[in-house]
């Protein structure tokens, strides 16, 4: 309670009458308040779906949606409040009415524009594989990037594939400029060339990448072990302390702690397949395995 204690005895204990609408001193019974406004709801709900049906809020604000979520729809069901059929007559009037809603709720160019992208972004979304609230950020970061004027003479595709790369990098979910530029469709320069300049304008501060964050997917796809993935990431560990990441690219350096870990643990992967999965040539993971070897004095019998 926020009432300190009962001016009569000093005790510090109370009781809410909420029938009473008065807070109570438990010890000597003086009213310490009366008359409070109760700010709650004067309904009681048992589970979730009345609970739904009676809140008068609505649901919150969807970025996904071009419209936010904030529009009346006219559904497909051709019945009436009752649950009853819609004469045939009345089913072309319902027919034009959804037709000239749809048209009037995009009227001008830029919610054309969202309507394209949004369906764009979680399409990508989907194919990577990337939940609802990463897929929220992402839209309301294309929505930034349209209020600054950023998309104009820009492909939707590349500036939808920059802010979901660049959502990605902010959360430290491992999704790679390759991975997204062959599920978008487009070339993984255009959309670095884009990622770069919304990063700039819009002042984004985007952690480095972790090479952490790709060992476990290396090490599901290669089917190792715990004993493996713990190896590698000890490796890892290591060469990050000693600055040894520095300047590499964080899928070459994981790739390589994990192929070291696979050979030291008895699970060897070839160059080849760790090189497939990383999405890498052998000759990075052959460099940086001779530098990882060298600066960490590992003993690998290769």
């Amino acid at each position: 309670m926020l009432h300190g204690k009962c001016p009569d005895c000093g005790s510090k204990s109370f009781r809410k009458d909420a029938n009473r609408a008065e807070v109570v001193c438990l010890k000597c019974g003086t009213i310490i308040e009366e008359s409070m406004v109760h700010d709650g709801p004067e309904w009681r709900a048992f589970d979730a779906e009345q609970r739904n049906s009676r809140a008068r809020t609505g649901a919150p604000l969807k970025y996904m949606s071009p419209n936010k979520g904030l529009v009346t729809e006219i559904d497909q069901y051709n019945r009436d409040v009752r649950g009853g059929k819609i004469a045939p007559s009345q089913q072309a009037q319902l027919y034009r009415m959804r037709k000239w809603h749809k048209r009037a709720s995009i009227s001008n160019s830029i919610e054309r524009n969202l309507a394209i992208a949004l369906t764009e972004l979680n399409r990508v979304a989907s194919h990577l594989g990337l939940s609802e609230s990463i897929r929220e950020s992402s839209a309301f970061l294309y929505r930034q990037c349209v209020e600054k004027g950023l998309i104009r003479g820009r492909q939707i595709e590349s500036v939808v594939s920059a802010v979901v790369y660049a959502i990605c990098r902010q959360y430290g979910i491992p999704r790679t400029l390759d991975e997204i530029s062959n599920v978008a469709e487009i070339p993984k320069k255009e959309i670095g060339r884009t990622y770069r300049l919304i990063t700039q304008e819009l002042e984004l501060k985007i952690p480095l990448t972790n090479p952490r964050f790709y060992i476990a997917r290396f090490i599901t796809s290669l089917k190792l072990s715990g004993d493996t993935q713990e190896k590698a990431i000890d490796i890892l560990s290591k060469a990050m302390e000693k600055g040894l990441i520095s300047g590499r690219g964080p899928m070459g350096v994981a790739a390589a702690a994990v192929y070291i870990a696979s050979v030291m643990t008895g699970e060897r992967r070839t160059q080849k397949e760790v090189a497939d999965v990383a999405g890498v040539t052998e000759v990075t993971i052959r460099n940086r395995y001779r530098e990882l070897r060298k600066s960490l004095g590992l003993k690998v019998a290769i």
